[in-house]
């Protein structure tokens, strides 16, 4: 029988989560670096070393990790089937410390191909990191426990975002020289290096070990994290359900290598929803303050340095303590449901944004320019219901083993073209065009709830195994049990199985 008890009164699998926050450090790297060109653009001493770039200069400058990200991805799905989730992730750890220490030492006299060489590195470092580090976390995590985990780990974006944002607001004020932004950019290697150094201490995957014939290793780990050493019913139950789906998927695909991603009618639809989580997850506004905050708040006539670093440092505080809030919801509302109500809320506050900027542009009203600062926070405090928690979790869990690895390898593909756009197109747009330009995003929202309500499943409840049944129905490769949906379209066990 399955041990009943909280997680914390399970010495082993305590352990095990106990250890998780190192796996959370991919996420936490991104953010850092995803916030840290915010901070540097309220820097004098960056802007002036760079000859201040604006329009699609800056674009470029923000947008190289992207073309970095997008030449690794071909290769990710490799390195994480061949090499295993563990491997993986320490080869994105080194080289995001290589793009970070180039970043922060380019010469003053060619700053530039030095620094885009970073910021390249970055991004294959980071895509190829961030392929790996999910798919491990969802593969080891207790079943009770995966949705909520695995949420988590895309919600530690904001904790590097935060460390980023007040690294470079306690640098601004206390170091006037180069210093001020190259600190804080050499810091980028912190943490994954700590990451690089603890990697191996937690187990690998028991769903990877089974697919290279490594029974004994899998069993032994769910023996020893979920069934906390004891080889009992619940951890036979799981071992066999893994193992005979794999062997399931295995047969089914009969080595159609990508083709299997749109092969079936269940996959095509799961690919379909992965597109247009990762598209959602960057142009649904929230670009535009991720990464160009300090060009937004120059708009409504904030244009003190320090006083758009505060305001920086404060709003990715509070996006953390939203999103990590509603991670441990995904299991009691479900992950439709947060989809939904994350899209209406960035819907309702973006529009009253437009408005304001609208009429601030037009007035110079104080009042309208206060508002949008407000409906900026409430904006993000929206987003953060799902975004970017359920950005990486829903897209791994959806996914059977056998394409899991290349199904998130298409989700990093259209996030770091929607990235490159967003971090390209988004400067030249707020130049040319200021406050109509977030007209394009209200629409991009009005689609992107129509999306949410008739197209998302809803996957809480079913073991990672379990969720094909609710995309491929009675064609699901599940053993261990014949299940079918409810009138809900909920997964239920019609009857159990023999092992």
């Amino acid at each position: 029988m399955e041990d009943a008890r909280p997680w914390y009164k399970q010495p082993e699998l305590r352990k095990l989560y106990l250890m998780m926050p190192f796996l959370f450090m991919g996420s936490t790297t991104l953010g850092y670096d995803g916030s840290l060109l915010n901070g540097l653009q309220t820097m004098p001493s960056w802007q002036a070393f760079f000859d201040y770039p604006t329009g699609s200069r800056l674009g470029l400058l923000g947008a190289f990790p992207g073309f970095g990200g997008l030449f690794v991805l071909l290769f990710t799905p490799y390195i994480a089937d061949l090499m295993g989730r563990r491997l993986g992730t320490a080869i994105g750890c080194v080289l995001v410390i290589l793009g970070a220490v180039l970043q922060a030492l380019p010469s003053r006299s060619n700053p530039i191909p030095m620094y885009l060489a970073g910021r390249w590195l970055m991004g294959m470092g980071s895509n190829i990191s961030n392929a790996t580090c999910p798919l491990l976390i969802t593969e080891i995590s207790h079943p009770r426990h995966r949705g909520k985990v695995t949420t988590i780990y895309n919600t530690l974006w904001y904790v590097g975002a935060i460390l980023a944002a007040w690294t470079t607001y306690g640098t601004l004020n206390n170091i006037s020289s180069d210093l001020s932004w190259r600190l804080p950019t050499g810091l980028q290697c912190a943490m994954p290096g700590i990451q690089l150094l603890s990697i191996y201490l937690l187990p690998e995957s028991p769903r990877w070990l089974i697919s290279k014939n490594k029974h004994s290793d899998a069993k032994k780990m769910l023996t020893k994290y979920h069934g906390n050493g004891a080889d009992n019913d619940f951890v036979n139950w799981e071992y066999n359900e893994i193992s005979l789906t794999l062997e399931a998927e295995n047969a089914a695909s009969a080595e159609s290598g990508w083709y299997e991603l749109v092969r079936t009618p269940g996959n095509r639809k799961r690919c379909l929803l992965i597109i247009l989580t990762a598209i959602f997850s960057q142009c649904s506004g929230n670009g535009l303050v991720s990464y160009y905050l300090a060009a937004v708040l120059k708009t409504i006539g904030i244009t003190d340095s320090s006083e758009q670093a505060l305001i920086n440092g404060g709003l990715t505080i509070w996006c953390w303590l939203v999103s990590l809030g509603c991670a441990f919801l995904v299991d009691r509302v479900g992950r439709r449901i947060l989809f939904l109500s994350a899209g209406i809320g960035m819907l309702i506050s973006f529009t009253i944004w437009t408005a304001c900027s609208a009429v601030y542009t037009q007035t110079g009203n104080s009042n309208a320019g206060s508002a949008v600062l407000a409906m900026i926070f409430l904006f993000y405090g929206a987003a953060g219901i799902a975004w970017p928690g359920l950005t990486v979790s829903y897209t791994v869990e959806i996914l059977p083993f056998n394409i899991r690895a290349k199904g998130l390898t298409l989700c990093f593909v259209f996030t770091s073209l929607s990235g490159i756009f967003n971090q390209y197109v988004n400067p030249i747009g707020i130049d040319a065009l200021g406050w109509k330009f977030y007209i394009v995003y209200v629409v991009v929202l009005v689609l992107e709830c129509l999306a949410i309500y008739f197209l998302y499943v809803e996957t809480k409840g079913p073991t990672l195994e379990e969720i094909a049944i609710l995309f491929d129905g009675e064609d699901a490769n599940v053993a261990g049990a014949d299940m079918g949906l409810d009138h809900k379209g909920n997964v239920k066990v019609v009857k159990t199985g023999s092992l």
